[in-house]
């Protein structure tokens, strides 16, 4: 079986780990919100939280382009045995979806903190806003940055489950690729 370039799968992983990471700081900060978060664990905390999840955000966003350009540089294995023609649209569009959303996500995260008048933190700088100070439009963006975030947990599960069905039940080698 093919496998991918080892740069492809080593950011392959390296997204997902911070994906996750990034995933359980979005949502801590959504269930608690600021003042839940500060009145739970303190200031200080609560600052490190936020510091971490937009420091991820970019991590993220940084990667994907890099894995972009590597991965339109070097393309992807050929699966053998090859996919069904149901499996090959759905493995192409959950890949493409990762792909945009992934971009997406922390784009609009780093737009709706700027617009918001928040700091956006990569570890212990503060990259500039791309948005002029727009609190309405600051809302908007939080709120796709959430859709965008469910969404990408939804192919998450959609993509680990695949990955479960090839591995177990199919047995076709499909998950070796990327191992």
């Amino acid at each position: 079986m093919p496998r991918y370039a080892l740069s492809q799968r080593a950011l392959h992983w390296i997204i997902a780990v911070l994906v996750v990471g990034t995933i359980i700081g979005g949502k801590v900060i959504e269930n608690f919100g600021f003042e839940g978060l500060r009145d739970t664990f303190g200031l200080d905390a609560t600052n490190a939280i936020y510091t971490y999840h937009k420091t991820l955000g970019i991590l993220v966003l940084a990667l994907m382009l890099v894995r972009l350009a590597i991965k339109l540089r070097l393309g992807k294995p050929d699966y053998d045995p090859p996919l069904t023609r149901f499996e090959r649209i759905a493995s192409n569009a959950t890949h493409g979806l990762f792909y945009g959303l992934l971009i997406l996500m922390p784009a609009l995260g780093w737009l709706a903190t700027g617009a918001g008048d928040f700091p956006v933190q990569f570890f212990g700088w503060n990259l500039p806003p791309i948005l002029p100070v727009d609190k309405a439009l600051s809302e908007t963006l939080y709120d796709l940055h959430a859709i965008v975030g469910n969404a990408i947990l939804t192919l998450i599960l959609v993509h680990v489950g695949a990955a479960v069905w090839h591995a177990a039940v199919k047995k076709d080698g499909v998950l070796r690729r990327m191992v």
